[in-house]
């Protein structure tokens, strides 16, 4: 078998809910090949999965230093963002969604979780003002987008008052 149809295998062991099948396989991959970026981010995810966030650590670094591109990438930056703020090092995970932001500003999902990390942060007024972009720009609520307008200019003034 080849790496790619290894992680195939792993991969689908875990979607399976086999966690453990899935990590033993790419255990094994990782002490042939340490520095494959796939097989360190899909050991990550693994290590996600099942509840194991800093085990999951060195090997989303690892994926990303290593360079993992694309959706493969994006996924790594989620979990490594989501992995430290779970952990509560939360300084780390702005830092990763701060970088994920800037390098994929079309994802919404990493200013979701950004927002998160700033709740956690006690910068209340950053998170709910970013929650508040993030609902407006993909509702289709019309008593919603009634008040959008209004909703955008109140979303960075929570605390003025005229």
């Amino acid at each position: 078998m080849t790496v790619q149809e290894d992680l195939q295998k792993a991969v689908g062991l875990r979607n399976q809910g086999k966690p453990q099948a899935a990590f033993l396989i790419i255990k094994k991959l990782l002490e042939d090949f340490p520095n494959d970026a796939k097989c360190n981010y899909q050991a990550a995810w693994t290590c996600d999965y099942m509840g194991k966030e800093s085990e999951a650590l060195p090997y989303y670094e690892r994926a990303i230093k290593n360079g993992l591109v694309g959706d493969d990438l994006k996924g790594a930056l989620l979990g490594l963002g989501s992995t430290y703020r779970c952990l509560g090092k939360y300084q780390e995970s702005l830092s990763i969604f701060d970088k994920a932001v800037a390098e994929f500003p079309e994802d919404r999902a990493f200013k979701v979780f950004r927002a998160m990390t700033l709740y956690n942060l006690k910068r209340h007024d950053k998170a709910f003002s970013e929650m508040l972009i993030q609902l407006l720009d993909t509702t289709s609520d019309k008593d919603i987008l009634a008040y959008e307008k209004a909703l955008r200019f109140y979303s960075d003034k929570l605390d003025e008052t005229w």
